[in-house]
């Protein structure tokens, strides 16, 4: 069995799929060879730049990550993006399964993409998220991206394992009170509010006003896009790509 397990880390290392997707199911299934993944991808952490992705449900985040993704690819990096679902109560696996809006990536080579179950853990985050983050990372992939449901304490977990949290709003939906309730605004990197053209000036006043009385030492960006038309796409990319320089200038430095 252990020979087994080291052929499949062996095999994901040098980027087969098939064995990475092994080793992902493991970890969901939190099988006992799961230590000895961990301890053999641990010695290849920190090349991969990590994303976290929360937001209100309707805010369009599956087509804002599709165009994100389709972006990284252009510059040639490689991305594996996991979808954190709420937990079917009849299998326990992940109710949405793989998505649809997404489906231009899965015949790419470069792009992986996994449904993963929160398995009801308080937050939505559950360990299996951030081994199958760490293997992604071992793997050799560029960039990870993790996509969670709702703004709770989910979108609050997720910045425990990710280097930029993204907070994705849409006009119309939730009230500010419930912002400030989440207490998610004092923790994204960046905001972002998509499908503006249905009210996107409002909105981003009300958040300003809302960080205004922050504790926070700086206040976020707040980006304006439109994903289903490729509005604003760019600006978030350029906006992700200045952080991943300051990431990895820190990371040296240290």
């Amino acid at each position: 069995m252990k020979q087994d397990v080291d052929k499949l880390i062996a095999g994901a290392f040098s980027g087969d799929e098939s064995s990475l997707g092994c080793l992902l199911t493991m970890v969901e299934n939190d099988d006992a060879s799961v230590s000895r993944i961990l301890e053999a991808v641990s010695s290849k952490l920190g090349r991969a730049y990590r994303i976290g992705i929360t937001g209100s449900p309707g805010s369009g985040k599956s087509t804002l990550i599709d165009k994100l993704v389709a972006a990284m690819r252009s510059k040639g990096l490689t991305v594996g993006v996991i979808c954190v679902d709420p937990s079917s109560p009849i299998t326990g696996g992940a109710v949405l399964g793989d998505r649809i809006r997404m489906e231009q990536h899965y015949s790419d080579d470069g792009v992986f993409i996994r449904s993963m179950a929160s398995r009801g853990s308080y937050g939505g985050i559950s360990k299996a998220v951030g081994a199958a983050v760490d293997i992604f990372d071992a793997s050799g992939k560029d960039v990870v991206v993790i996509e969670t449901v709702g703004i709770g304490q989910e979108g609050i977990d997720i910045t425990k394992i990710v280097d930029t949290t993204l907070l994705v709003l849409a006009p119309g939906w939730g009230d500010s009170m419930q912002l400030m309730k989440a207490g998610v605004l004092e923790v994204a990197d960046i905001i972002v509010i998509n499908k503006a053209d249905l009210g996107g000036d409002g909105l981003a006043d009300s958040i300003r006003e809302i960080l205004a009385l922050s504790t926070r030492k700086s206040a976020p960006p707040v980006i304006q896009t439109q994903a289903f038309n490729n509005i604003g796409i760019d600006d978030l990319y350029r906006e992700l790509e200045n952080r991943r320089n300051e990431h990895h200038h820190k990371a040296k430095e240290r």
